[in-house]
């Protein structure tokens, strides 16, 4: 006979963290870590040499392909943002999407020098990336320079892709920031 006192029987569940949780994190920074590794060697390995030159018609609807989708991707986390959807990684997802669209751009640049008269200095893969970052960048210190008029359309590219979608993604990351400290501001400090 029950008098109320008794719980009831629940079978075991599986715990679930939250996403909050600094081990989740953790693994999260540390999964992260291992993709933009991941993608830099791929970016030194990949076979780059043939895509312009020898298959015109697969590097370009490629080079175009992979921006669409990090362009897509960026708008998504973009929108969660401006949502306030919770539970959002935005900060580490816009992290990689960045470092991703740069390899896009330098892995597109390097392919373009292999056609002679496209570019001028840029030899080697480093080349590549490091013109990608300083056109990113808006430095333009001029010892490589484009011009062919198809690394030219690319760099234009390079420019639009850089104020659209990656000022969008930086901009909602700094307002997510903005939030995430002034909630941790609000919060009283963890007992011991």
């Amino acid at each position: 006979m029950r008098d109320g006192s008794e719980q009831p029987h629940h079978p075991a569940r599986k715990r679930r963290r939250d996403p909050g949780h600094p081990a989740v994190a953790r693994w999260l920074w540390a999964g992260a870590g291992v993709l933009v590794l991941a993608g830099g060697t791929a970016y030194f390995l990949l076979p780059l040499e043939g895509l312009s030159a020898e298959r015109p018609w697969l590097g370009w609807p490629l080079f175009v392909l992979c921006l669409g989708l990090v362009a897509a991707l960026l708008l998504r986390q973009v929108r969660d943002i401006v949502l306030e959807k919770p539970h959002t990684r935005s900060g580490l997802v816009i992290s990689l999407l960045m470092c991703l669209a740069v390899l896009v751009f330098s892995s597109g640049y390097y392919a373009l020098a292999q056609q002679p008269g496209q570019f001028t200095g840029l030899r080697t893969r480093v080349d590549a990336l490091y013109f990608t970052v300083v056109t990113l960048a808006t430095v333009g210190y001029g010892d490589i320079t484009p011009s062919g008029q198809e690394a030219r359309m690319v760099a234009v590219v390079q420019i639009l892709y850089t104020f659209v979608f990656l000022t969008a993604a930086a901009t909602a990351l700094t307002r997510h920031l903005h939030t995430v400290v002034a909630q941790r501001d609000r919060r009283p400090p963890p007992t011991s």
